[in-house]
């Protein structure tokens, strides 16, 4: 068996993820100009309105999208609107095959952590709720009770909030039923109205607090349910626009800032949404 060996041109060819060190072709950069420019539309564009968000003029947009119909990674209509061509679509298909949220999670938790000096725990709606699937914790010492598999408060966490945040109220208020079962569990009392009649409802302070987390994307808990520590919790959403994780960094209540506004949201709000992006999310 002859077995061949790199060439010298070959080894001193950097690898394909390190494209700071490659030198690539210019014209494709300007095509990816255009891709892009359409996914951040999300909706078909006209030649003039996907040259105008690519930042080049529609005479040097056309030949880029004509070899993109060609190769098939775009269509046109009848209409003369440009979207996701068969090859696209399948390269989305591909990609979402192969995702992995908590695999594809894992790099960006890490650099959290290591960024913030704070521990980062990273939930999903288990079957009894948000529950901790991943731990990274802070290498300061932290008194914190949790750890994979620990199941959180719909009520009194900022993890379970965000998640609640952004479920339909009926799927809510069946999980409620189980908040005893929780980690810093409230009564349902506290947050279901039992009319006479009919199916309970949700408090109005509930539903307050949960259109807070939907309009600022991100939900805090200060001393509580543990006096001490905080935490700031965000949503990952995915191509359907559903959360597929909740982040969350944890630390001292005294020892960052945590201000809807301040560096470690912005850090976590950051990840999130890059994660989100990765999943398939298109912000609208």
């Amino acid at each position: 068996m002859q077995i061949e060996t790199p060439s010298a041109s070959d080894a001193d060819t950097p690898p394909l993820n390190d494209t700071k060190a490659q030198r690539g072709i210019s014209a494709l950069d300007n095509t990816g100009d255009l891709l892009l420019a359409l996914v951040a539309a999300g909706r078909p564009l006209s030649l003039r309105d996907l040259a105008a968000a690519a930042g080049m003029p529609a005479a040097k947009a056309f030949p880029h999208l004509v070899s993109l119909l060609k190769v098939g990674l775009l269509s046109r209509d009848d209409a003369g609107l440009f979207s996701a061509g068969p090859l696209g679509m399948e390269l989305g298909l591909i990609a979402l095959q192969r995702m992995s949220p908590i695999r594809d999670a894992e790099p960006e938790i890490v650099t959290l952590a290591a960024e913030s000096g704070m521990s980062v725990a990273v939930s999903i709606l288990g079957p009894l709720g948000p529950t901790v699937i991943r731990f990274e914790e802070s290498a300061r010492p932290q008194h914190v009770s949790l750890r994979v598999g620990t199941v959180m408060s719909l009520v009194n966490t900022a993890i379970g909030r965000v998640f609640a945040a952004h479920l339909a109220d009926d799927v809510l208020i069946g999980l409620l039923s189980q908040e005893s079962i929780r980690l810093a569990g409230a009564p349902s009392a506290e947050v279901l109205v039992s009319p006479k009649k009919g199916a309970p409802s949700l408090a109005p302070a509930y539903l307050a607090r949960r259109a807070k987390i939907r309009g600022e994307g991100i939900d805090d808990a200060l001393d509580a349910p543990v006096p001490g520590i905080g935490a700031l919790a965000a949503p990952v959403f995915d191509h359907t626009g559903s959360v597929s994780l909740v982040v969350a960094v944890i630390g001292p209540s005294g020892s960052f800032d945590f201000s809807l506004h301040g560096t470690t949201a912005q850090r976590l709000l950051a990840t999130t949404r890059r994660l989100s992006w990765r999943f398939g999310w298109i912000e609208r």
